[in-house]
């Protein structure tokens, strides 16, 4: 979650570069996707005893029910106590506070940051890349500033907003424009 938390801040300001280097016509049609790959074979079950020590005591409220979750969640929560196990108490202190910030927000807008992280998925490397870049220049920003962009994007239309979104990226939140 705190992943999808992340990109979708930086979703908000995917269309940064885009919106810096819009060119004057649209943009050529992209490229059809790749074909439907076969689904990945279903997550075995993990057993709570598989867990180490300060895994099942990261998990303990899930004890009761490890069993009956289904697989794919078990190794989520796996995954996801490694890699909190992993984190410097700095790093915690962040996942936490983002974490309280996502439970705060409303299911529609929950929604739509899962939604942009699916889209964000779907991008091209590269563009993901880019798209990382711009997220953090809009944050090495002072707040003033980002709070002029979200203004400025407030106040566009439904089709400035789809000229100046990146590709794939329609309604994402204000562009990022490189003072000159």
């Amino acid at each position: 979650m705190i992943r999808i938390w992340l990109i979708c801040a930086s979703l908000s300001l995917s269309a940064a570069a885009s919106f810096a280097q819009a060119p004057a016509s649209p943009p050529p049609a992209s490229p059809p996707p790749p074909p439907a790959a076969e689904a990945p074979p279903p997550a075995a079950p993990r057993a709570w005893s598989s867990l180490s020590p300060p895994q099942q005591q990261l998990l303990q409220s899930y004890q009761g029910k490890w069993n009956s979750l289904p697989p794919e969640r078990q190794q989520a929560l796996a995954r996801g106590s490694e890699r909190w196990m992993s984190m410097t108490p700095q790093q915690r202190a962040g996942a936490q506070q983002r974490f309280s910030q996502w439970r705060a927000m409303p299911p529609e807008q929950r929604q739509l940051v899962r939604q942009r992280w699916r889209e964000f998925k779907t991008l091209p490397p590269e563009r993901q890349r880019q798209v990382r870049e711009s997220f953090y220049r809009f944050r090495q920003m002072p707040p003033e500033r980002r709070m002029q962009l979200r203004q400025e994007w407030r106040h566009m239309t439904p089709e400035q907003r789809h000229r100046a979104a990146a590709p794939g990226m329609r309604g994402a939140p204000p562009p990022h424009r490189t003072p000159r």
